[in-house]
């Protein structure tokens, strides 16, 4: 049997229109290939969605899988001391087998809360455990080795030379990048600038147009890392990245933060993505990111969690709710980052950003069957009638009250257990990995 069909569900669909409509949706292997109020089929697997919200799959534009098994591990410090003394020494203590657990422990997080598909950003060394665990777990994501050859105070397990980044990312692009429906695809990563060479960005440049893919990076995050970029190469991060020719539709920047007007006119006018981390950039003390007035501007944003170490939980719906917040309390104005926005960011928004707006984002009919069934039937999303159901997804809502989530057309949850990946294999893997991870970093415990 290869058509699923969802019936009864109240149907977010995101389509130009926005429409929301009560009925059934058709999905034909990886597609969809009917939205009506009613579809008759006798060769299709049902799944009853009377009482639910249908929504588009989440998508998070910036994670960091290979962070995961770190969770609760550099609490209360700021981004570079938290970089320099926790998390690069327990990056680089990594093996293949740690880095593969903590892939899939931030998989089976990001698909019970809704989220289908992610940008990310592993780590120098074992990536390829990253892209099995994706590729095994039947998730949808853009991934890439983190790439780091210059910088002050980078452990020597993290430290590269050019040459061997870019051969390393070129292999695993070329094993990966497609694979699997094209469910997988590879991106280039360098850390952010102040960890990478002149010469490998402007290689990066050339070799993201020459295989048609993505670059992913850092951008703008902290002011302590504006003031090293601007005192080694004497300028600031997008104007360097812009003067390098970087900027454009096939690159990714997290947080953008700490943009100067001529900054965020760059962003907006070449289309550059920004993946927008709320919660990550309150915890770490970071700053609040002009969103309200990039969206004006016409720039594309998306929303993400960013790694679990400084967030520390990877729920799309908390994201959401502390983007639209943030920029009320900034702004002191309620109406400065309404639900309905919040909401297109991460969907529409994120499938913007990773450069798949014809496939994912929205529930329409020739798109990928990227479906998540939401139950807003709980005591804190009631009463659900008679109320705007985008605010109560943006407000109420929380990665608990997932109940089935479909990626490429398979059900990977249903009914909140996992179809494949085993929940109890992966805590009892990560509580027993976690320990030898310590050791092997030289760091004390949290």
């Amino acid at each position: 049997m290869k058509k699923t069909l969802i019936k009864n569900g109240r149907i977010i669909t995101m389509n130009e229109k926005r429409e929301i409509i009560q009925g059934d949706i058709l999905m034909e292997k990886d597609r969809i290939k009917e939205v009506a109020p009613q579809i008759e089929i006798e060769d299709a697997r049902i799944i009853d969605a009377e009482g639910k919200v249908v929504i588009p799959g989440l998508i998070q534009t910036h994670i960091h899988l290979t962070q995961t098994l770190y969770r609760g591990q550099a609490d209360d410090l700021e981004l570079l001391d938290w970089l320099k003394e926790r998390i690069w020494p327990l990056e680089g203590a990594h093996s293949y087998e740690s880095n593969y657990i903590s892939a899939k422990l931030g998989i089976a997080e990001l698909i019970k809360g809704g989220t289908t598909a992610i940008i990310d950003m592993g780590t120098v060394h074992h990536t390829n455990a990253i892209f099995e665990a994706i590729d095994e777990s039947g998730f949808r994501g853009i991934a890439g080795k983190c790439m780091m050859d210059y910088g002050k105070g980078v452990p020597k397990t993290l430290m590269e030379d050019t040459k061997t980044s870019i051969e390393e990312s070129l292999r695993l692009l070329k094993k990966w990048h497609g694979r699997s429906n094209n469910r997988i695809q590879y991106a280039f990563a360098p850390r952010f600038v102040i960890s990478c060479t002149e010469e490998l960005l402007l290689r990066v440049k050339d070799l993201s147009r020459e295989h048609g893919v993505m670059i992913h990076t850092h951008a703008s995050e902290n002011r302590g890392e504006i003031k090293i970029l601007q005192k080694d190469r004497g300028m600031r991060n997008i104007s360097y990245l812009h003067y390098l020719g970087l900027t454009g539709k096939n690159l990714i920047l997290a947080h953008c933060i700490w943009l100067e007007d001529e900054e965020m006119k760059i962003l907006a006018e070449t289309e550059t993505g920004i993946a927008h981390c709320p919660n990550s950039n309150l915890k770490l003390a970071s700053g609040i990111a002009k969103i309200p007035e990039l969206l004006e501007m016409g720039a594309t944003v998306s929303l993400a969690a960013d790694g679990a170490p400084c967030n520390n939980n990877l729920d799309a719906f908390q994201e959401m709710r502390s983007a639209a917040l943030i920029q009320k309390a900034r702004l002191l104005s309620p109406t400065a980052m309404p639900a309905k926005k919040v909401f297109e960011m991460a969907t529409i928004g994120g499938a913007k950003v990773m450069g798949m707006e014809k496939e994912l984002g929205s529930i329409e009919v020739g798109k990928k069957a990227d479906l998540v069934i939401v139950n807003l039937d709980k005591l804190h999303s009631c009463p659900k009638q008679e109320v705007d159901v985008i605010s109560q997804l943006v407000y109420s809502t929380g990665a608990a009250d997932v109940e089935t989530t479909i990626i490429d057309g398979k059900v990977v949850m249903e009914n909140r257990r996992l179809t494949t990946l085993n929940e109890q294999e992966i805590l009892r893997d990560a509580n027993k990995m976690i320990h030898q991870q310590l050791l092997r970093g030289n760091i004390k415990k949290a």
